[in-house]
């Protein structure tokens, strides 16, 4: 059996129907019904004739993807989906052979059926070299090196991670291996309580004025933040912090609510390192005018979008600079 990365659109556009469906799904929608294909020739000629002015090394690249995703994944193969609708990834046993559909909308057209095993995998539970991998600039690939496979395995099964020095040859996206080392380094340094601090500097350079509980118990509220020049104004938000690796449960989010409505907050903020799991997604959803959820990569994105204002004793903890990149293209 093989472990295999199959992304859902380059911003996740497929991958929710993936998963409420149970299926992964490539784009290369202009493609007609793939099954009758026998042999890579043929899908290579049907390819060019539906694609004719691109490039030799454009189409083989994406010729050996489709093929890869229509004749090389393996019924009971496993299939991880990197998400980019929270910052965790999917794993599921692949099901069934390919399908061709038109009852997915205009988006989705080619499927293997999947069981997904666990669809809510914090990316800060992978060990760096396999994030590497599922790193890769591309739509559909074999994930091998280090023993990649029985590691993903293991971690379903709840064994310890083993960290290993790694060489990675692949390509790979830069912005998204730089993001998951800060993840990491964040992980090592703010731990516990000291996350709620890194929370609290975001807040604090968003312009508002807050006041963090002391460790230990905090009365189910790490942060209160107010506008204004003593924070009397409105928005008054409730912020919890939560450090733990695991995607937090729905009774997380409700003590939030409840407790913001004891100090009189307008809104609350739920801070997990770990994730959520997806029904506190979808009850989050239907408070979307009082509530609002980040998880690490959340956490990130405002990291690095309010980091000039940090202060520079916490600038020193976390020392970040920023840099140019060409774009990678597939």
């Amino acid at each position: 059996m093989t472990l295999w990365m199959v992304r859902a659109g380059r911003h996740g556009e497929q991958e929710q129907k993936a998963i409420d469906n149970g299926f992964v799904t490539i784009g290369w929608n202009e493609l007609p019904d793939l099954s009758s294909i026998i042999t890579k020739d043929e899908l290579k000629k049907l390819y060019n004739r539906v694609y004719p002015s691109e490039k030799k090394r454009k189409v083989a690249n994406a010729v050996g993807q489709v093929w890869r995703f229509l004749k090389g994944i393996n019924i009971g193969d496993l299939v991880a989906l990197p998400l980019k609708t929270q910052y965790a990834i999917a794993i599921g046993k692949v099901t069934g052979p390919y399908e061709y559909r038109d009852d997915f909308g205009d988006i989705i057209r080619h499927i293997r059926r999947v069981e997904w095993i666990k669809v809510d995998i914090p990316r800060t539970d992978f060990d760096q070299d396999l994030l590497y991998s599922l790193g890769a600039a591309m739509t559909v690939c074999q994930i091998r090196r280090n023993n990649a496979e029985a590691r993903v395995r293991a971690m379903l099964e709840g064994k310890p991670r083993r960290k290993k020095a790694i060489e990675e040859q692949e390509l790979r996206d830069i912005e998204e291996t730089s993001r998951d080392l800060i993840l990491s380094r964040i992980g090592q340094k703010f731990k516990g309580h000291e996350l709620a601090r890194l929370v609290e500097a975001v807040i604090k350079a968003q312009g508002y004025v807050t006041s963090r509980s002391e460790p230990g118990p905090d009365g189910g509220v790490d942060i209160l933040a107010g506008s204004g020049a003593l924070g009397f104004d409105s928005p008054r938000i409730c912020v919890q912090v939560k450090s733990s690796a695991s995607p937090v449960g729905v009774e997380v989010l409700r003590a939030l609510q409840g407790t913001s409505q004891s100090f009189k907050a307008q809104q609350g903020l739920l801070v997990s390192w770990g994730g959520f799991k997806r029904t506190v997604l979808e009850e989050a959803r239907r408070s979307f005018f009082t509530v609002r959820l980040w998880d690490s990569g959340d956490l990130l994105n405002e990291i690095l979008k309010n980091y000039d204002q940090f202060p520079d004793d916490l600038k020193a903890e976390l020392p970040l600079k920023r840099i140019w990149s060409p774009v990678l293209e597939e």
